[in-house]
């Protein structure tokens, strides 16, 4: 059984870092063999962003998680102690930049044309929200129809 992530990026943990929850979980997930198909561990996008601007090595978050089957906790220690650059500042300077990027139009198109919306500017274009309705979307397909 595979399983569609479901913790949004707009999450943040005890620590306060947006998207490092689903990092975690996605990571966890494809390390037991148990993420759904089309979803990367570590992809292009925010979580190589989370791990850029906290200062993690990817490869490493991998291995850890990997190698210890973590809870989000204990992850977040072991960031704790690795990141690079978890100043409160650090942290809000990646929140923003999760808060604030965009898709591209052909990745907004296909997410809302996949969801049954209009690209009309009335859904809030930015990449939590569409992710969030692309997840929903996919859990749906995978689990519930």
């Amino acid at each position: 059984m595979s399983y569609v992530p479901l913790i949004s990026s707009g999450v943040a943990g005890p620590l306060g870092a947006l998207h490092l929850p689903r990092l975690w979980l996605k990571v966890s997930l494809e390390a037991a063999g148990k993420l759904a198909a089309g979803y990367p561990g570590i992809g292009a996008g925010y979580d190589q962003m989370t791990c850029d601007q906290l200062g993690l090595d990817a490869a490493a978050v991998k291995t850890f998680i990997a190698g210890n089957k973590p809870t989000y906790t204990q992850f977040e220690a072991w960031v704790r102690q690795n990141g690079k650059k978890l100043s409160k500042a650090d942290i809000q300077r990646h929140n923003l930049a999760i808060l604030g990027y965009c898709h591209g139009d052909d990745v907004r198109k296909g997410i809302l044309s996949a969801a049954g919306l209009p690209d009309d500017g009335s859904v809030l274009p930015g990449a939590i929200d569409l992710n969030n309705i692309d997840d929903w979307q996919e859990f749906h397909a995978a689990v519930l129809k």
